[in-house]
């Protein structure tokens, strides 16, 4: 009936799938980079920055102004795990062997004094 109608949404519906599929990381270079980076109003994105460990987050109001908040990142890495019994067992063992040697020298001066 419209054939023309029937062909420009089959193409738009291409046309979303397609960059809908499409994903990518922004990146930008310093804090300039990010300032300059255009979003529409009421919008937000996450951006990498080159130049140092940071990612930028971008946000803007119904008017389109812009505000950056900066994050800092690193590498994760995996927590240890800490063997409370091992802990707790050298931390007895430091403890036994000061009191033994708190005992030894005061026998020690003990018997010299006896000895005198």
């Amino acid at each position: 009936m419209f054939p023309y109608n029937q062909q420009l949404s089959q193409m738009l519906l291409q046309n979303s799938l397609q960059q809908a599929q499409k994903q990518e990381i922004i990146k930008v270079n310093g804090k300039g980079g990010a300032n300059a980076f255009q979003l529409a109003p009421d919008s937000s994105a996450l951006l990498l920055d080159t130049s140092a460990p940071i990612v930028w987050l971008a946000q803007t109001d119904g008017a389109g102004y812009k505000t950056l908040l900066a994050y800092d990142i690193k590498p994760h890495e995996e927590e240890k795990e800490v063997d409370v019994y091992k802990s707790l067992e050298d931390r007895i063992t430091k403890l036994e062997e000061t009191v033994n040697a708190k005992s030894n020298s005061t026998s020690a001066k003990r018997k010299s004094e006896s000895a005198e």
